[in-house]
């Protein structure tokens, strides 16, 4: 007994685990679509039934139990689905690798985390194949005739109750791209994911009735939380694609009659392309939610006169990924900002002594509440710098909270240039050089400079078929930003270097031209 007199004990149980939100809705409404990718359809009945034979394959033929590490090596696919809720049936860890890294970067994740057993999907069977032999997946099985076989030969067990995750229990460990050194597992529980579909389901009215398609990778936490489990969690319906391609993506959007799509910058650049990327063609879509960097105004506005609803989100692996998200009736007033935070989300901006910004003061970026991650797999010394003495997650990234609490997003702490003294915020200075007609794409670094510390460095991805010199780039910004804020040169290039969540790789062009003035 605890809490008052007469209380009973109301404790989490195991069954509120995810995989006893599958079960549930094959229960509630056996007959719904639960997964579409290419031809292939499941209704929650039957994606059950394949996550309750996979769950007793790993239980069973492989020893995997609770707390035993699982990983995937996969492109998006149905069957990554049920690999997820699989383990999270028994109780076991999900480490999705990133299949764009390298082997001896891969052999890394597998070694840290300890996964026994690695799924892999036909396109990385080369890679994992690569993989040298001391790492510890003692067992690997890839997608297709191999997998159905085990999926076959199980009828499923039930779990021992021992053996099922609690409601706290880690689910899955997401390594962290590392600015130094080695990247982290950052590891989310069985609660975080709950907490991040409230969060992120309910300022959007999604309900079992409809349809999302998951175009982030799911060895992503916005792959996974944004929306595929969210919709699941609710009984909707999730379209899969194994990759992102803008015409058969609007193809699906029409013959599934889509509601949602969470995207990052890059795939609206590439949505925007279209003719056809509109409402009149597109009358199912009513939300276009992104997030995973500040946003030029140029996608927002273009998004939203093709007649959309633009949502700006913000948030990080470690928040489940969903830490703020716009208000419907908010998405053109405060269309530069990145909204307010979700209903179970705490957010703070404080500066360098811990002391609260006032109103549009920047500072850094703290979270609080149950949908923040458990901690870093294996580094305790890493999960106790991540946090105040008071609990707040430190995101290193720079924003301000006007006097409504929206937040707005200035620049990650260590891609702030510093020069002369003076602070330079990139994402100000990109936003200024995105609305130069030549230019699709632009990222600001800070590059050495004898005189002044660091000055502003543009590099600069044009438009098809258009022309600009980087004195012309320089003055357009002169014309409209402070002499210190204005870049002292510019680099041109075909793309820029963009990580899973389609966030700028700033670190490697700093790596490129931090030495050099290329103009």
């Amino acid at each position: 007994m605890t809490g008052l007199p007469g209380q009973r004990d109301a404790s989490p149980v195991p069954a509120y685990g995810i995989a006893s939100w599958l079960a549930k809705r094959a229960f509630l409404d056996p007959r719904k679509v639960a997964v579409i990718e290419g031809g292939k359809r499941f209704t929650y009945a039957e994606l059950d039934d394949r996550v309750t034979r996979l769950a007793g394959f790993l239980h069973v033929a492989l020893r995997i139990s609770r707390g035993d590490r699982v990983a995937t090596c996969s492109v998006n696919c149905s069957e990554f689905i049920e690999v997820l809720f699989a383990t999270a049936r028994i109780g076991a860890l999900l480490v999705p690798l990133n299949w764009r890294l390298a082997p001896r970067e891969l052999e890394y994740q597998l070694k840290d985390s300890g996964a026994r057993a690695l799924f892999v999907a036909p396109e990385q069977q080369a890679l994992a194949t690569s993989l040298e032999s001391d790492i510890p997946t003692k067992f690997r099985i890839v997608f297709g005739p191999q997998y159905e076989s085990a999926l076959a030969g199980n009828a499923g067990i039930p779990i021992a109750e021992a053996d099922q995750a609690r409601f706290a229990d880690p689910h899955l460990i997401l390594y962290t791209a590392g600015t130094t050194g080695r990247p982290k597992g950052a590891m989310l529980t069985h609660a975080n994911q709950f907490w991040n579909s409230v969060n992120m389901t309910a300022p959007v009215g999604l309900t079992a009735f409809d349809t999302t398609i998951t175009t982030l990778p799911m060895f992503h936490s916005g792959g996974i939380g944004l929306y595929t489990v969210p919709m699941i969690h609710l009984g909707g319906t999730v379209v899969v694609i194994r990759a992102f391609e803008p015409e058969s993506l609007l193809d699906l959007v029409r013959e599934h009659s889509v509601r949602l799509i969470f995207g990052v910058p890059a795939i609206w650049l590439e949505l925007l392309k279209r003719p056809d990327f509109d409402v009149a063609h597109l009358p199912s879509l009513r939300f276009c939610v992104s997030g995973g960097a500040p946003h030029p105004m140029a996608i927002i506005n273009g998004v939203a006169e093709r007649g959309f609803t633009f949502l700006q989100g913000y948030g990080l692996t470690e928040t489940a990924p969903g830490g703020t998200l716009m208000p419907i009736a908010d998405a053109k007033r405060k269309a530069a900002t990145a909204g307010k935070p979700a209903l179970h989300v705490e957010l703070r901006v404080v500066a360098d002594d811990e002391r609260a910004c006032a109103p549009d003061e920047i500072g850094e970026v703290q979270f609080k509440g149950p949908n923040v991650f458990a901690g870093y797999w294996g580094r305790p010394d890493a999960t106790a710098e991540a946090f105040t003495a008071d609990g707040w997650f430190r995101t290193g990234d720079l924003g301000r909270l006007d006097d409504e609490g929206f937040l707005t997003l200035v620049d990650r702490k260590k891609d702030m240039v510093i020069t002369g003294a003076e602070n330079v915020y990139s994402a100000e200075v990109e936003d200024v050089l995105f609305a130069h007609p030549a230019v699709a794409e632009a990222a600001v670094i800070g590059i050495p400079d004898p005189k002044w510390g660091e000055s502003v460095f543009a590099v600069v991805v044009l438009r098809p078929g258009a022309s600009a010199t980087a004195e012309e780039l320089i003055a357009h910004s002169r014309s409209q930003l402070a002499k210190y804020k204005t870049p002292t040169g510019v680099a041109f290039v075909d793309a820029l270097p963009r990580n899973a969540a389609g966030k700028v790789l700033k670190r490697e062009l700093r790596e490129r031209f931090g030495g050099a003035r290329v103009e």
